[in-house]
Parts: C-alpha cells; structure tokens; sequence
C-alpha cells in the first residue's frame, strides 16, 4: 500500500499495449494510445506520475486539470470518430487505474479542478452511453476523485487480487482522522463492514468488479499474466456489449443483492418516492 501510485498503471500500459511515451500535446502525466485487444483495437489511457509536473500536487500520481482535460479530449475524440458507427462496431476504452486522488491544492481548486474532474467523468460516462465498452483495469490504487475522474464511469471494472490493490474514498490515515479513530481501529472495522474496508476482496463483495485477476508481481506482469489480462479484458468487452449501457449490473448483481441490501432498499424508497410525485 505504499508503492508510489502509478507505477503498476505504467507498468500494465506498457505491457498491454508496448508504448510507454505519451504523446505531442498532452502532459507527460497522460498515456494514451490504440492497441489491439482480441480482435479488435481499442484506446488505452492511463495517469502516470511526472516528477517535473509544473502543478506540484499530481507529481506522485494524482489526477489533476491537465490530467483530466488530456483524459477527456482523448475520450471525445473517439466518441465523435465512432459516432456513426453500430454498437458492435464503437471501439473499447480501456482505462488503466493507478491513482492516489484528485490534485487537491490552491491553484488547482482557484482553476476548478472539480470542472476538469466533471468533464473527464462525464466523457467516459458518455462514451458509455453512446455504446463504447468502457473497462477499467485496477493496478494499483484508485482512490477518492483520482478514481471518479478516470475509470470509475466504466461498463465493468477489473482488478488484481493483491495487497497493493486499494479501491475507497480516502486514504487510511484521512479516514482515521474524520471519523476520530486510530488506523487499527479503523482497520478492525473495515474487517466488520465491508466497505469501510480497505482489502480488494471485500471490495469484490459489493458486487461492483467484473473479476478479480492474479499477478504474482503485479509491477513486473510475465508474458502469461499479461495473456491472462488480455483474455479477461476482452470477456469484459463483451459482457458490457451484451449489457445496458447504465450502472445497473452494480446493484443488480448477485454479490450486491447479497451485501447492499440497505442501500438497495433505500433506492427502491426514493425511486417510489420520484416515480409518485
């Protein structure tokens, strides 16, 4: 839980698609490009650390105005080159996650970073509901609006089943701090309400995740694992043509049936209440 985010995401970019350059115009921060997955091409985007960042608070990996804007751009350009094409046919964007947040700092907020984070969340949102296959694949961390921001918004989401793998809100320590409580005892309740933990597996129990992968190694993937990824990437593809272009799988699954009770009973209130008035 440690490693510096990023390096899994540019690690797995690198190995899904052999490019690890980003491109004329956009930050260094940003990884974009097109590369085959089954038999079909599909864009692969990924936020990466850039230690020379102009905006101090997305050097260690955080998604920031550039990060978000470069994101969308890439995402609205797809979207618009596939608009006249049919469903079957509106190529996958394959989002890698290794983020640690939204930049949060100064000049970010004077500038609107929650404008930027909007417009990259809602392109893929509308990639998504023009039809495109939207996959996340969870390297590393995918935290608070760093997630929101990319990724978050897709069709079916996959990640590793390891310790380096960290999928909430907020980081640890902010957590213990807000709700008054020391790291341990926040770790002891996360074991007791599933998500208020911070392990992958109980994650897998909301019924949010497509599949859970294995990586010896998940920073230094073998040609197998990377094999294994690729299969598991295109089954993702293809359950989400077959799906609705909606959220819905994630509540409707059987895992979330299982865990989410409260919150789907909660839903089925409000949705009474909205579809009475």
């Amino acid at each position: 839980m440690n490693e510096q985010a990023g390096l899994r995401g540019k690690a797995w970019f690198k190995s899904l698609t052999g490019s690890a350059t980003p491109n004329s115009g956009d930050p260094n921060s940003v990884l974009a490009t097109t590369a085959a997955v089954g038999d079909e091409s599909a864009l692969f985007l990924c936020v990466v650390p850039d230690k020379d960042s102009r905006f101090p608070c997305v050097r260690d990996g955080q998604v920031g105005l550039e990060e978000a804007f470069a994101l969308a751009t890439h995402v609205r350009a797809v979207i618009a080159e596939d608009r006249d094409k049919p469903r079957e046919a509106k190529r996958p964007i394959i989002a890698i996650v290794d983020v640690k947040s939204q930049a949060y700092g100064r000049r970010e907020e004077t500038a609107g970073i929650f404008f930027a984070a909007a417009t990259s969340a809602d392109a893929y949102a509308s990639a998504r509901m023009a039809g495109h296959p939207v996959i996340s694949l969870i390297a590393g961390h995918a935290f608070s609006g760093g997630f929101l921001t990319h990724g978050y918004q897709a069709n079916r989401i996959l990640a590793f089943d390891d310790s380096g793998i960290v999928i909430h809100a907020m980081h640890k320590e902010a957590a213990a701090r807000i709700t008054r409580r020391s790291v341990a005892e926040l770790e002891k309740l996360g074991h007791e309400i599933a998500p208020m933990s911070y392990d992958v597996r109980d994650y897998a129990k909301l019924g949010l995740l497509f599949k859970l992968l294995h990586a010896d190694d998940p920073q230094h993937p073998t040609s197998n694992e990377v094999a294994e990824v690729r299969k598991a990437i295109t089954e993702a593809i293809a359950d989400a043509r077959r799906g609705k272009l909606d959220l819905s799988n994630r509540w409707e699954s059987d895992a979330a049936k299982t865990m989410r009770k409260g919150t789907l009973a909660v839903r089925a209130a409000l949705e009474a209440q909205w579809f009475n008035e």
